[in-house]
């Protein structure tokens, strides 16, 4: 057997050794746990935490039903898909989600960022957009792509969810007020319609639903300081509290039927019918009919673009980000929760849902609700299930106005007012591109928007790499000396920026001084950096004054001597910055 066969049976031995540990790593119970969460908690599962997780559902469905009719409207889909979009999400959610209070659902964002294919196009499009987004966070999941989260910053994050809540409540003035003509797609475009047909405003509409407005204030109020631990009282203040988007929604209803009653007539916008039973389960369309245009499933995806990956980002970053703020302390499994969000919206996505994903008012409620497990999500689905089986036409009461009137109310408490005052004192640079983000997400579009604000995140690190801080001191000793202190790292685009740094600090020297290059805190340089560096100093050394190095680690003074041989001898370690003349001058 010759030495090249000696090796690659070495080699085969350690990749089927690697193979092994791989499966075996897989198939551990471990790993089992990890991904399929119910396993850990079922075991020790109790009538009492029944008891808890019914409650808590419960309480959740009870906003989930408004919510989600609401948000089928932004997304200019019939209320039955918003409903449709509970019943999935929560029962697949049980079994992979890591977070036991995280409720999957559709969200205002997610509408509003699927409506323009709807408007465009057709409901079909809604629906694969949730079965194309699922798949996307499902493999982002098992591939370990978590970590693209952490490039979206807390600002990028601030101005796209303002930006969303404007747009949002912007589009149902339409709805608040009665108008005729249509929401818009985009803020000004929502902005301008309201203007122009302001005159078409009816009596009741505004009256409904700024009374809805008013309502949903005091009963947060209300709620202020109960809790279920609480006294009788206090306890059915809190509950009333958690609840006040189903009650103001039924507050509407009973009015709008009243004032038929007495009117004989619909002076108020209603919802009307919805259709009646539960989605028959399918496959997601892979092909669409608008208008008298057929479009495969080529043509579906070319009407999203590259721009609507956004959407399954979107996604995972409110999913990730919700989890993360109630896991109560404990590390969250990014990626587990990207299999798990992918998943649901696999699942629902054949129930004719729209996109899915974490919901952090519902999750609020249901932390808020003394919710034990995932389990909770089960009888929200199931009061999700009831309401479409026998409450549809009870449904057809309401009003416009008054979901209006809780969206409105629900966007405007997302916006993060203290953040803009926070920014403007400390940091105006993320000011800027906060406002930047709002800006092009209120103008262009939520998907660009969000992209732009990580462009401008990504520009000002690179910025800061090219220009990292860097000066120089002087320094009296045997000889003046100036000192140009290196720290950190060093790229290669800031090879230019240390450069200039030098030819600075030698304007500042005279015949007798030395230039010394301090290399304690510096941590690495590339070759750009190095060659740079090593070609300035010559230059310096032969023109103006000695330079001379001071304690850089092994490594990269081996990499500046391979550059420039003669300098081995400016090299000098562990001494002081007072004493590197005279040791430099003893040694040559």
């Amino acid at each position: 057997m010759t030495v090249l066969d000696g090796v690659y049976y070495q080699d085969e031995a350690r990749i089927k050794r690697r193979f092994k540990k791989s499966i075996k790593n897989v198939c551990s119970t471990k790993t089992l746990k990890r991904k399929l969460p119910i396993i850990q908690w079922l075991p020790t599962y109790s009538f009492g935490i029944l008891i808890q997780d019914f409650i808590a559902g419960i309480t959740v469905g009870l906003t989930a039903i408004p919510q989600g009719i609401a948000y089928a409207i932004i997304a200019g889909l019939s209320p039955e898909y918003g409903l449709y979009s509970g019943i999935m999400g929560g029962l697949v959610y049980v079994f992979f989600g890591s977070c036991k209070d995280v409720t999957v659902g559709p969200t205002a964002i997610m509408a509003a960022m699927v409506g323009k294919y709807v408007r465009g196009y057709s409901a079909e499009f809604a629906v694969l957009a949730a079965f194309l987004a699922g798949i996307v966070e499902l493999l982002m999941g098992v591939f370990n792509f978590g970590f693209l989260v952490e490039f979206i910053s807390a600002p990028v994050i601030s101005g796209f969810t303002t930006a969303a809540a404007l747009q949002i409540a912007s589009s149902q003035l339409k709805s608040l007020f009665g108008l005729d003509g249509s929401s818009g797609t985009f803020f000004a475009e929502s902005a301008v319609s309201f203007v122009k047909n302001i005159k078409t405003a009816t009596l009741w509409d505004p009256i409904l639903g700024f009374g809805t407005i008013l309502v949903l204030v005091i009963l947060k109020r209300v709620g202020h300081g109960c809790s279920l631990s609480g006294t009788t009282s206090q306890k059915i203040r809190w509950y009333i509290s958690l609840s006040r988007n189903a009650v103001v929604v039924i507050i509407g209803m009973l009015a709008a039927f009243i004032i038929k009653q007495i009117l004989d007539d619909e002076p108020v916008i209603l919802i009307g019918d919805i259709s009646r039973g539960l989605p028959v389960p399918k496959l997601p369309p892979f092909s669409a009919v608008v208008g008298n245009e057929t479009y495969n499933f080529y043509d579906m995806l070319s009407s999203f673009g590259p721009q609507s990956l956004v959407l399954p980002l979107v996604a995972i970053l409110e999913a990730v980000a919700i989890a993360k703020a109630f896991a109560g302390g404990l590390q969250v499994d990014a990626n587990q929760e990207m299999i798990a969000l992918g998943l649901c919206n696999i699942a629902s996505s054949f129930v004719s849902s729209m996109p899915i994903t974490g919901s952090f008012t519902k999750t609020a409620l249901n932390h808020a609700s003394g919710v034990q497990t995932p389990a909770g999500g089960i009888f929200n689905c199931l009061l999700i299930i009831l309401s479409l089986t026998t409450l549809t036409s009870t449904f057809y009461y309401i009003p416009k106005a008054s979901l209006a009137g809780l969206i409105i109310t629900a966007m405007l408490s997302m916006i993060d007012y203290k953040m803009f005052g926070r920014l403007w004192t400390h940091s105006k640079r993320e000011l800027f591109v906060l406002i930047a983000t709002v800006i092009i997400c209120l103008g262009v579009g939520l998907e660009y928007g969000i992209m732009t604000g990580v462009f401008f995140d990504a520009a000002i690190i690179l910025y800061g790499k090219a220009r990292p801080t860097l000066d120089f001191y002087t320094m009296k000793a045997s000889k003046d000396l100036i000192v140009v202190p290196l720290n950190y790292n060093y790229s290669y685009c800031a090879a230019e920026h240390v450069r200039n740094i030098l030819l600075k600090a030698v304007l500042n020297a005279s015949q007798d001084s030395f230039i010394i290059i301090d290399g304690t805190n510096l941590l690495n340089i590339d070759t750009t950096v190095a060659t740079n560096l090593m070609s300035v100093s010559q230059n310096i050394d032969k023109r103006a004054c000695p330079v001379l190095f001071l304690n850089f680690d092994e490594p990269l003074k081996k990499m500046c001597i391979a550059i420039n041989p003669l300098f081995e001898e400016k090299f000098i370690s562990t001494v002081r910055i007072s004493d590197v003349v005279d040791v430099y001058l003893k040694n040559i």
